[in-house]
């Protein structure tokens, strides 16, 4: 754990000019992911695709994006290449969402957008552990905040893009293609970040074997049964388009509002967690879980408050798992426990997400039931861990 005493305003300055490049990095990242991710129910249920089969894409996509970590963040331990396989993931991203304006099946939609979710598992544990390095100078919760604060400010211009264009041309192929812009430009902001960089991550003595704290393990049990629960986005977009809930232009207005919120509470809850700990994750779980009845039941009111309460539970997880994790465990094998809370929470999603894309079909209130179960557990089982995770930290 870094010593608050010890950092001058210097230090302080250098981390946040080095979080504030990354998450420039991020902004026009999720601006072309989001954009893409805003449309991909409706552009795939356009291209013939069913609700189940826009469930299972979507969580075997982000199982890809994070089960995949729990090996990028070994080989980046391993090996130290942080900034290789940051660049490589958004080369991979670059190159991936533009594709989407060219394809005719929603098959063909499928492998793009899985290519683009591998990108993000390559580059995710080295982009994180860069970010934590420089948040413990100015408080994990804070400053990961903040890198969402702009991560979502991307996330809300790229459907709002979208929208636009598809309200003027009828087409969200064409959106597609314009995307190719911020994702050139994320690409180059990561070259400024690694100009910038204050510090330097360096190996731990051949010698040093560094353990997990205990706490890690059922920290990571109850951030997967909180993504087992958590409904995707698409899931929520298919419904809406296919119960003609909301026009085909509104959704991705919907998720711009929806990345917005995400930032703000982000912001707000990383602040709150450097003060009161691992108990506003559970707050947020209570407010996230809520999307679930009022997005599948609550109707046109009901659908822009599911989508509020959804993202709310979205910037509470940017803000706080990470910085949870950052706390307790060692700069020598951060990369590795990012790499493994990542590969167990996307397992989870994509088993959540697939069985609630097969409960669709069947029974919409069972499906409602098991997600908020398995939040409202997941909910007890953080507020359970709040003493160990405070003791871990300072024992760190």
């Amino acid at each position: 754990m870094t010593d608050r005493r010890a950092i001058t305003a210097a230090d302080r300055r250098r981390a946040m000019t080095f979080i504030l490049c990354m998450g420039l990095v991020s902004l026009f990242a999720d601006m072309t992911y989001e954009g893409a991710h805003g449309t991909i129910g409706p552009l795939m249920t356009g291209l013939g695709a069913s609700v189940t089969a826009v469930a299972i894409v979507a969580g075997f996509g982000e199982m890809i994006a994070a089960g995949l970590r729990f090996f990028s963040g070994r080989l980046a331990d391993r090996t130290h290449a942080y900034w290789t396989l940051a660049i490589t993931g958004y080369v991979l991203n670059l190159l991936s969402i533009p594709l989407l304006a060219f394809v005719t099946t929603w098959q063909q939609a499928a492998v793009l957008i899985i290519i683009e979710r591998t990108g993000k598992a390559v580059r995710g544990p080295a982009r994180d552990l860069l970010l934590s390095e420089a948040t413990g100078k100015v408080g994990h919760g804070f400053g990961f905040g903040v890198h969402t604060v702009m991560d979502q400010t991307g996330a809300c211009a790229g459907p709002l893009l979208m929208a636009i264009i598809a309200a003027r041309t009828g087409n969200l192929a064409i959106g597609f293609a314009w995307l190719a812009i911020p994702a050139a430009l994320a690409l180059l902001s990561i070259l400024l970040a690694r100009a910038v960089r204050p510090v330097r991550v360096e190996p731990p003595p051949a010698m040093v074997i560094p353990k997990m704290p205990a706490v890690f393990r059922p920290y990571v049990a109850a951030a997967g049964l909180l993504a087992f629960g958590f409904v995707d986005f698409p899931v929520l977009a298919a419904h809406f388009e296919t119960r003609k809930t909301f026009a085909p232009a509104t959704i991705p207005l919907l998720y711009s509002a929806a990345m917005a919120m995400t930032g703000l509470t982000a912001f707000i809850f990383g602040k709150l967690f450097d003060k009161y700990g691992i108990s506003m994750m559970s707050l947020g779980i209570l407010i996230s879980l809520l999307a679930l009845p009022l997005g599948f039941f609550g109707g046109v009111t009901g659908g822009i408050l599911a989508v509020l309460c959804w993202a709310t539970g979205l910037g509470v997880q940017d803000a706080c798992l990470r910085a949870g994790i950052a706390q307790v465990v060692s700069m020598n094998k951060r990369g590795t426990a990012f790499g493994t809370f990542s590969g167990v929470f996307g397992v989870a999603w994509f088993a959540g997400s697939a069985l609630m894309g097969v409960l669709y079909g069947v029974s919409v209130f069972a499906l409602v039931a098991l997600g908020v179960a398995a939040q409202l557990i997941a909910a007890g089982m953080f507020f359970g861990l709040r003493r160990q995770l405070a003791a871990a930290a300072a024992a760190s």
